[in-house]
């Protein structure tokens, strides 16, 4: 059973949610709450497998309430829900420890599979579509460098212990590629690539492969184009 806290200041779409997850046999609400800070106490009190986050909310919004809920260290993941599949919020949603974003306009289905999806460990956004966001939006939040610059990868201490090779796969994950791309490419067999991805994020301590891509960027592997 996947358990699901909503996260909406909109009653009506916070019920909406609700009896749709209570439809299927695998999925069930924990709770809601009407803003940020509830989803921040309710996640820790309730310990969800999914919160299903709203972006706008009143006080704290849906992005801090993601970036203290991912950091917490807590199982939880977030899937985020924005207006444009390609705008700031949704950006921000990812920089700050999301798992994936939807749409709020998504079939029915595809609000279900992304939450099972998420549940699993997966991520519910394709990282050609990460990649594009980071590219587009890059200039709104501030780098991790005072200077101005990534830091060099050299120094950045999640990138250390990787292996040539795994820096390597790390770089082109950055860039968009899939396993399959990856696979062909580098002439390597699809699961040795499979293996590399999970020993990467195990050594970066990445959530999963869209915080990856944002790792890439962030050490300076990979440029906004």
């Amino acid at each position: 059973m996947t358990t699901v806290l909503i996260a909406d200041d909109q009653p009506l779409q916070r019920f909406g949610f609700r009896m749709l997850l209570e439809s299927q046999d695998d999925l069930t609400v924990l709770g809601e709450a009407a803003n940020g800070s509830e989803a921040v106490r309710m996640t820790a009190e309730l310990t969800p497998d999914v919160v299903l986050m709203d972006v706008r909310m009143p006080g704290l919004d849906g992005i801090e309430a993601t970036r203290r809920i991912t950091t917490a260290g807590d199982r939880t993941r977030v899937l985020i829900l924005t207006t444009f599949d390609l705008d700031e919020y949704a950006y921000a949603g990812l920089r700050a420890g999301a798992s994936g974003f939807l749409v709020k306009d998504a079939q029915p289905e595809e609000l279900l599979s992304g939450i099972r999806a998420v549940a699993t460990g997966d991520a519910v956004v394709a990282p050609s579509l990460t990649r594009r966001l980071l590219d587009a939006y890059a200039h709104h939040l501030p780098t991790q460098n005072p200077s101005g610059g990534p830091e060099p990868t050299t120094l950045d201490p999640r990138l250390t212990a990787l292996t040539d090779r795994e820096r390597e796969i790390l770089t082109v994950i950055g860039q968009g590629w899939t396993n399959t791309e990856i696979a062909s490419r580098l002439h390597l067999a699809e699961s040795t690539v499979k293996t590399h991805v999970g020993r990467i994020l195990a050594k970066t301590g990445s959530r999963d492969r869209i915080q990856a891509v944002i790792l890439a960027y962030d050490t300076g592997l990979v440029k906004p184009s």
